[in-house]
C-alpha cells in the first residue's frame, strides 16, 4: 500500500471549482477502489476522461489453458524465448493462470509504445528482469531499471518507454489489490520498523508529463479476455494535478532487507506483496542460519494447500544444474519437495548466498497454458533421484 503523494496543482477544497487560465472548470475524476471505502486519488483534467470519439472492435487477448497436464513438480525455460509479438503487449506470453492471478513474461523487441494501455480489472506487478526506461501515467513520470517492481493499480492509462537494449519483463496480474504485508503494518497502513523495506524505498511519479493537445489517441482497455479500443481526439496525459493513495510506483528487489535467523526461515520472511490468494517474495543475497549445527538447505516440505512459483533472476543457482536465469520451477500443491541429493550436506558450513529469485505462491491451483508447454524441461520431475546425478536440480536454497 502506497503512501500519500501529490503532485501537481490542485484546490484547497476536493470537490469544489477549479477553473483553468479560460475560466472553464477541470475536470474532477475520483479513481478508487472497493466503491467509495478503498484507496484513491483525486485528479484534475484539462478535458472530461468521458470524452471519446469512437470505440473500435475488441481484439481477443486471452491465453489458452494446456490439458492434460500431470500433476508434477515442472521446469520451465525460457531465457532464449523470442516472445512472437514486438511491442508490450502483443510480446506478452502468459505461462500460467488461475481465477486470482497471471503469470507471463514480456520481451518486447520495440521500445515505443504507439499507444497507451490500461488493465480495467487487474493490478499488474510488472517485474524488470533486464532493462530500464520510463513509465508515463496519468500521474507522471516513474523511472525504472534493472530490478524494479512496478505496481501499477487497475485503470491506470500509462505507456513504457523502454531505453536501448534489452528488455526482459515478468508480469503479474492480480484480479484483487496488491498490497504490502498486512503483519509489516500498523493500523495506520505505515511499514513498521520490522518490515523488510520502508516508505523511503518506494518511489512515486514525480514530474506530470507536459499536454499535447490534438491528433488521436487510442487506449487499449483490457478486459474479460478482450483489447477494446478506445480513442479519443486529445492526450490522456491531460492531468494537471492530483492527490491520493492510488498511484503507480516502484521499488527495487536491490533495497529488499533480508531477514535472517538462527536456524532455517521459511519462505514468508521474504515476501513483499500480497493479494487474494497469493504473494510475491523476493529472495535476495542474505547470510544463511548461523546455529552451530544449522543446515541452510530447506528441510522437504509439502505444498498442501498453494502452488509455488520461482522465477530466477541472477546469481550462481547452488547445486542446480539446468536452472537458469528466467526459467520457472512450478511445484504444485498434493506433492511434496525439497533438496536434491547430496544438496543438504553441501550447503553445511555455508556463509552466505548471491542470488536473487521472485517467488509467487499460489492458494489456488495454477494451471499451465499452451504457450507454457513449449518450454517444458521434461526431465525435470526426475531430477530428485540419486542415479541421475546430471539432471536438473531445484530451488533448494531459496525455500
Amino acid at each position: 500500500m502506497a503512501y500519500y503523494h501529490r503532485l501537481g496543482n490542485i484546490p484547497q477544497k476536493r470537490h469544489t471549482q477549479y477553473r483553468q487560465p479560460d475560466g472553464s472548470l477541470y475536470a474532477e475524476q475520483l479513481v478508487g477502489t472497493l466503491g467509495f471505502s478503498g484507496v484513491s486519488s483525486l485528479l484534475y483534467h484539462i478535458n472530461p476522461p468521458t470524452r471519446i470519439s469512437r470505440i473500435g472492435e475488441p481484439v481477443p487477448y486471452a491465453p489458452k489453458i494446456a490439458e492434460g497436464v500431470k500433476l508434477a513438480p515442472h521446469h520451465l525455460r525460457t531465457l532464449d524465448v523470442k516472445t512472437s509479438g514486438t511491442d508490450y503487449l502483443n510480446a506478452r506470453k502468459t505461462m500460467m493462470l488461475n481465477s486470482d492471478v497471471t503469470i507471463s513474461i514480456c520481451n518486447p523487441s520495440e521500445h515505443q509504445m504507439n499507444y497507451y494501455y490500461k488493465n480495467a480489472q487487474a493490478d499488474e506487478v510488472v517485474f524488470v528482469h533486464e532493462g530500464s526506461g520510463v513509465l508515463l501515467s496519468q500521474m507522471g513520470r516513474l523511472e525504472f531499471r534493472e530490478g524494479d517492481y512496478i505496481v501499477i493499480p487497475r485503470t491506470i492509462i500509462h505507456q513504457f518507454k523502454f531505453n536501448d537494449g534489452p528488455v526482459r519483463l515478468l508480469i503479474t496480474e492480480s484480479f484483487s489489490p496488491i498490497e504490502t504485508p498486512r503483519r509489516y503494518r500498523n493500523h495506520f497502513g505505515q511499514l513498521l520498523e520490522h518490515a523488510p523495506f520502508c516508505e523511503r524505498d518506494i518511489r512515486a511519479p514525480h514530474e506530470l508529463i507536459e499536454y499535447q493537445e490534438g491528433g488521436e489517441h487510442l487506449v487499449q482497455i483490457k478486459k474479460d479476455g478482450m483489447l477494446h479500443q478506445y480513442y479519443y481526439q486529445f492526450s490522456p496525459f491531460d492531468v494537471v494535478g492530483w492527490d491520493g493513495y492510488f498511484y503507480p510506483y516502484a521499488f527495487s528487489i536491490y533495497d529488499f532487507e533480508p531477514i535472517t535467523g538462527r536456524i532455517h526461515q521459511p519462505p514468508p520472511v521474504h515476501q513483499t506483496f500480497e493479494g487474494h490468494n497469493f504473494v510475491i517474495c523476493s529472495f535476495v543475497p542474505r547470510l544463511f542460519d548461523y546455529h552451530p549445527l544449522a543446515i541452510p538447505a530447506p528441510y522437504n516440505h509439502s505444498n498442501v494447500d498453494s502452488d509455488e512459483v520461482l522465477y530466477y533472476v541472477a546469481g550462481d543457482f547452488m547445486s542446480r544444474k539446468g536452472v537458469d536465469r528466467a526459467s520457472f520451477t512450478v511445484h504444485p500443491g498434493g506433492i511434496p519437495h525439497g533438496p536434491h541429493p547430496g544438496t543438504v550436506e553441501a550447503s553445511i558450513g555455508k556463509a552466505e548466498t548471491h542470488e536473487y529469485a521472485v517467488m509467487i505462491d499460489t492458494f489456488k491451483p495454477l494451471y499451465l497454458t499452451e504457450d507454457a508447454l513449449g518450454y517444458m524441461d521434461k526431465n525435470y520431475p526426475m531430477s530428485w533421484n540419486e542415479n541421475k546425478p546430471d539432471t536438473p536440480r531445484s530451488a533448494d536454497m531459496f525455500d
